[in-house]
């Protein structure tokens, strides 16, 4: 599987060029495996995943079709490709040896793995609202929302959270207009529904706590390999716009939690994002800036990242610009479109005079590959023909036993397992709610005894005004001890205390 050195791809006979491993040391400098449908790119993500984990690499990667959970269980001899890949190995000279590696999985929805979440805080406003789908008004709204969140000391960490954010700036839009600008209590509301999307494509079960530490994904075992994360994304890619910011959410927070670390000898971690041109649909120049930054400086971090897509097309050219070791598998030239594709695709590669590249693309069939990694001081290699490797584990999907082992054997569902909603903006922003009733019911009550008790006040005053009569009668009794007790009530009061000066007052001047 390794050489000294590097991750063995594959190779050739005479129809071939020679072998092709991708040197591990320049593992971060990213890389692309394209190809159309059923031309073999599954199989090249997972060959790969198996080196960088036999190398010592954590890997992460998303499974799309549930056919790359096999990495958790051992080819078999009974398997009914065997006879294929022992053909194989004999063509390439590869010895293969049937294992299993270690596997981690994660689900957004909690089902086919450990639930896997983030806060709203670590998400920010610009993938969020890329998430949302908002526009520049809305996006800028979200933004006073993330910034006030900060000042007032409410933590944004689930879409609770968000909401309730969003109804204290819609209540109090004039004030902080006068601050921030215009805030329209319609771009509120638009929002609000926007949220109310996300929560129906599951996003509720991706924003909340415990949220995700990046060093349960980096592992390394006893044993010295690499773990392989693997994200449960066959439901999750329902709604593309939710997969695609997840990951690059994931991608960004390896950029900003890791250290630099320069040019390692091999990488830290190795992020595989496939389906990658669900990034770049229709995304935001703000956004595509964005990927490309962090694809550029990220591997000073030691982290590799692999675009997994049907076309080369589909990734920005200044991204593309920036992979290094490719692996390209078949592209169809059915229209002219297909044909201007596969042409550029060509293009990317430095020539090799035995073939010619775009020819070797349209050509190539299930399991061959057209391939270029880097060389000595990084410079790329001539492309070549290549005969890719059977994977050392199972092809296709495993049972919902095997699932379940290997979930439990990561000794992770103690910490995500169990949703921990702890003190937040929505708590703290229902408290000042509730004590801000509090106090405007308080403060009515005793405005409704101050005017008891002037009421009181002036009926006592007017029987006060009568002659005194002595009477047993129960009603002047009443009356008496009515005065007297409102008189007692009001020497606490200001209306008391006005009193009591007009009593004194009086008795001074009849002096």
């Amino acid at each position: 599987m390794l050489t000294e050195a590097g991750i063995f791809v594959g190779g050739g006979g005479d129809a071939y060029g020679a072998a092709q491993e991708l040197l591990l040391k320049y593992g971060n400098r990213h890389g692309l495996i394209a190809g159309a449908t059923g031309t073999g790119k599954t199989v090249t993500l997972q060959i790969l995943a198996e080196g960088f984990s036999a190398a010592g690499v954590p890997v992460f990667l998303a499974d799309v079709k549930s056919d790359l959970a096999g990495l958790a269980v051992a080819g078999s001899a009974d398997g009914k490709l065997h006879d294929a890949f022992m053909k194989r190995c004999a063509t390439i000279g590869y010895d293969l040896k049937y294992q299993a590696f270690p596997v981690a999985f994660w689900d957004l929805f909690g089902e086919a793995g450990h639930p896997i979440r983030t806060t709203v805080t670590e998400m920010g406003p610009l993938l969020l609202s890329r998430l949302m789908g908002l526009t520049d008004a809305q996006e800028g709204v979200l933004n006073i929302a993330f910034r006030l969140a900060d000042e007032e000391a409410l933590p944004l960490l689930d879409l609770k959270d968000l909401q309730a954010m969003l109804v204290w700036i819609g209540e109090h839009s004039a004030e902080i207009g006068l601050r921030y600008g215009n805030v329209a209590t319609a771009t509120v509301g638009a929002i609000q529904r926007q949220l109310l999307v996300l929560e129906n494509q599951g996003g509720t079960r991706l924003f909340g706590e415990p949220a995700l530490e990046l060093a349960d994904m980096m592992q390394v075992g006893a044993d010295g390999r690499g773990r392989i994360n693997i994200l449960a994304a066959d439901k999750l890619m329902a709604s593309p716009r939710l997969y695609a910011t997840f990951l690059l959410w994931l991608l960004s927070e390896l950029f900003e939690e890791l250290p630099e670390v320069g040019d390692p000898d091999k990488p830290k971690f190795v992020f595989f994002f496939d389906e990658a041109h669900l990034l770049f649909d229709d995304a935001p120049k703000a956004l595509v800036d964005k990927v490309e930054q962090v694809a550029r400086l990220i591997r000073s971090k030691g982290v590799g990242v692999f675009f997994v897509t049907q076309n080369p097309g589909d990734v920005p050219d200044d991204i593309l610009g920036q992979l290094g070791n490719r692996v390209q598998h078949a592209l169809r030239a059915f229209t002219a479109k297909d044909q201007k594709d596969l042409a550029r695709a060509a293009q990317n590669y430095r020539p090799n005079p035995a073939f010619d590249t775009e020819t070797a693309i349209k050509e190539v069939g299930t399991g061959e590959a057209v391939t270029s990694f880097l060389e000595a001081k990084g410079v790329p290699g001539i492309v070549q023909r290549t005969l890719v490797r059977p994977p050392a584990s199972r092809l296709g999907p495993i049972s919902p036993e095997e699932r379940r082992a290997a979930i439990a054997a990561t000794g992770l569902g103690y910490k995500y397992d169990k949703t921990v909603d702890r003190d937040s903006a929505f708590e703290r922003l229902q408290a000042r709610a509730d004590a801000a009733a509090k106090e405007a019911a308080e403060a009515a009550e005793k405005e409704e005894r101050l005017r008891e008790d002037e009421r009181q006040l002036k009926q006592a005053r007017r029987y006060d005004d009568r002659p005194a009569r002595r009477s047993s009668s129960s009603r002047s009794d009443s009356l008496a001890t009515a005065f007297g007790k409102s008189l007692v009530r009001q020497l606490g009061t200001k209306t008391g205390q006005a009193l009591v000066r007009g009593i004194l007052g009086s008795l001074f001047k009849s002096r």
